[in-house]
């Protein structure tokens, strides 16, 4: 496959001048070409700017010396930097990662994250006095590293839903959440159209239709950015650009093949919606692009001039900053992750460089004195970060408390619109309030099982329970509503005979993953009960006992479940739900006297759901459920054949 950087140059020495220059001449123009379909296939958008703040900004530029503004462009991670460091190097912006706390205390309350914060922006104002610091996180769904935040489901489920009003509303919460802790930044949405269910992020997209991703996108900035002048709101980041979801195979950071109209009208719907929120900051993708079209290998986004600067900066009119990825610059050919002038010349304005910062700043400063960096660039990059630093409130309006992050009604909620009922018997459910129901599987009382990734930790592991003092198990849920007496716990099923109940609740559950971690490797399929073989023998032990089992699926995207589905009488797919099971149990359990009426189920599927352990595609033709599949519960007769069960190919699937 050829690459974008052409190979001319090895034949230039073997050529008479004339035809050297020719050659270059051609190669140049048909690579105007290439760029300017890429760029064209974009719609164009105007840039608006507002000359008060433009005034403030090239004022507050002149203050600076080139360190200064080296400073304001580098961002440090909170365990590698102290508020004297930020006032020595002048630091604009800092983040704190999964598993980055206050102190390395993961039980920090929202008084010490905003003391802290408050520690940080003295010492930056005293650098740069008017030019205020920004703390950046990942608030993916909820303020999801602080405990005692609610944890609203992942935008998986919020696909389900396929509402923006509550979308938009959660992205409020969050927005409160993360200020009364005292940070101004939200790396989220992410925006991704996934197109193979192997992505260990699977779970952060919408789902597999670009116009709902856009629709949703725009919702979620929309209520992220939401009073960002006065204290309530915060910066939302339309991340990661672009087709982070397109990699082949699923890849992690790989490489996303697709023609330059797919780039822009699949995997670039969701900035489209963004940018007409008013999103204020992007983040490049870690993964790379090729043009299936020419055949091109454009390389890393975080390298990529044309897609950085050409589509986003210029032809979409994007007036924000752009932020690199986790030492994403280390990852463009000829760089470190100390050391990328390729990377702030293609466009990248924020450069996370966690843990190696300060090399950075002195190769940084040392590749603008010798002319690899263009002073206009650096110039061009700070402008960005004071136009969006200008843009907001650096002070917090919301109180530092625990409540101030909880919106446990709004979670019940989402909860309640994003269960997904595939298979049903007739008249199960809801389950009347006077059942006594067997409740089975480990991860009914799980709270790191119903949280998912980037929950407390990056991974969403090496947590328990303790670690969410405001969430509600499905367990606890239904103790709540049948009452403790009515609910037997029997975690692996294999101490309690099904047939001294009404029913059987089991709670089947992928481990909680994140990003890299969470694919499904090439010599692996979508088979559950294959990486989860504990869940299959639960089922084993209650299925066929005479009392009807319902199954409910945590689950970051859809798996294959035929076999599970099999020995059940209904079967949910729950997502990963977050801290508020109470929303499980709503459709569950029958309402109470007095309480609005059995709802049913409302939640469709955002991506096809496998009929077969290799169906990996979302575009996939003979799923066992489409796009927008999902029953109500309220159904008279529903197709009770069981489904085939195929066994896996050998070795692997078929690439």
């Amino acid at each position: 496959m050829r690459r974008s950087t052409s190979p001319t140059s090895l034949l230039l020495p073997l050529l008479g001048p004339g035809l050297a220059a020719a050659l270059l001449t051609g190669t140049a123009a048909a690579q105007a070409v290439e760029t300017d379909s890429i760029v064209q296939a974009w719609p164009a958008r105007p840039t608006i700017r507002d000359a008060a703040l433009e005034a403030r900004v090239e004022a507050a530029l002149k203050t600076l010396t080139l360190r200064q503004k080296i400073g304001q462009m580098t961002q440090p991670e909170i365990r590698a930097i102290t508020p004297d460091e930020v006032r020595e190097y002048a630091i604009g912006t800092v983040l704190n990662g999964g598993g980055g706390w206050p102190g390395q205390d993961r039980a920090a309350t929202p008084a010490q994250w905003r003391a802290l914060s408050e520690q940080f922006q003295a010492a930056a104002l005293q650098a740069t006095p008017g030019i205020p610091l920004i703390w950046g996180t990942d608030a993916v769904h909820g303020h999801n590293n602080v405990r005692g935040a609610t944890l609203f489901p992942h935008h998986i489920a919020l696909g389900a839903t396929r509402d923006a009003d509550l979308v938009r509303d959660i992205g409020r919460a969050t927005a409160r959440a993360v200020r009364a802790s005292g940070l101004h930044w939200a790396f989220a949405p992410t925006l991704a159209v996934v197109q193979d269910v192997r992505w260990g992020r699977t779970y952060e997209s919408y789902g597999a239709d670009p116009a709902l991703v856009r629709r949703l996108g725009q919702a979620e900035v929309e209520g992220l950015q939401e009073g960002l002048k006065d204290g309530r709101g915060v910066l939302a980041t339309a991340k990661h650009f672009v087709a982070d979801g397109g990699t082949r195979r699923g890849i992690d950071q790989g490489v996303s093949p697709a023609t330059p109209a797919e780039l822009a009208q699949v995997h670039g719907a969701g900035y489209l919606g963004a940018l007409d929120a008013g999103v204020l900051t992007v983040m490049a993708s870690f993964s790379s692009w090729t043009d299936s079209a020419a055949y091109v290998e454009h390389g890393k986004m975080h390298g990529n001039a044309t897609l950085l600067t050409g589509v986003l900066k210029e032809r979409l009119g994007f007036d924000g900053l752009v932020v690199s990825d986790w030492d994403g610059i280390g990852q463009v050919p000829g760089c470190t992750r100390e050391d990328c002038p390729a990377a702030i010349n293609a466009g990248i304005d924020v450069v996370m460089v966690p843990f190696h910062w300060k090399p950075f700043i002195e190769n940084t400063v040392r590749a603008v004195e010798q002319g690899r960096i263009p002073m206009a660039r650096i110039d061009d990059a700070v402008r960005r970060i004071l136009r969006v630093k200008f843009s907001l409130a650096t002070a917090s309006a919301v109180p530092p408390t625990v409540e101030a992050m909880q919106a446990p009604e709004l979670a019940r909620r989402a909860v309640r619109e994003s269960l997904v009922l595939l298979k049903n018997k007739p008249g199960l459910l809801p389950l009347p309030r006077s059942a006594r129901v067997l409740v089975v599987g480990a991860a009914a009382d799980s709270l790191p099982h119903q949280a998912g990734g980037w929950s407390v930790t990056w991974q969403g592991r090496d947590t328990t329970n303790a670690d969410y003092p405001q969430g509600t198990t499905l367990l606890a849920a239904l103790r709540q509503r049948l009452g403790a007496d009515h609910v037997v716990f029997d975690a692996d099923a294999s101490h309690q005979d099904p047939k001294q109940f009404d029913a059987v609740v089991a709670v089947l559950a992928e481990t909680p993953y994140a990003e890299g971690e969470g694919d499904v490797r090439i010599t692996e399929n979508l088979r559950h009960s294959r990486r989860q073989p504990r869940d299959l023998a639960v089922l084993e032990r209650v299925s066929g006992r005479g009392k009807p089992v319902v199954t409910l699926l945590y689950s970051g995207r859809p798996l294959y479940v035929n076999d599970l589905a099999n020995r059940s009488d209904a079967f949910i797919a729950a997502w990963q739900p977050g801290t508020e099971g109470a929303g499980m149990a709503d459709l569950l359990v029958a309402p109470a006297a007095g309480e609005p009426a059995w709802p049913g189920f409302t939640g469709r599927l955002p991506f096809p759901w496998p009929a077969g352990p290799c169906q990996f595609s979302s575009h996939e033709r003979h799923p066992w459920w489409p796009v927008g599949g999902g029953l109500s519960g309220k159904e008279a007769r529903v197709d009770a054949k069981p489904l085939p069960e195929p066994a896996d190919p050998q070795p692997i699937c078929p690439l």
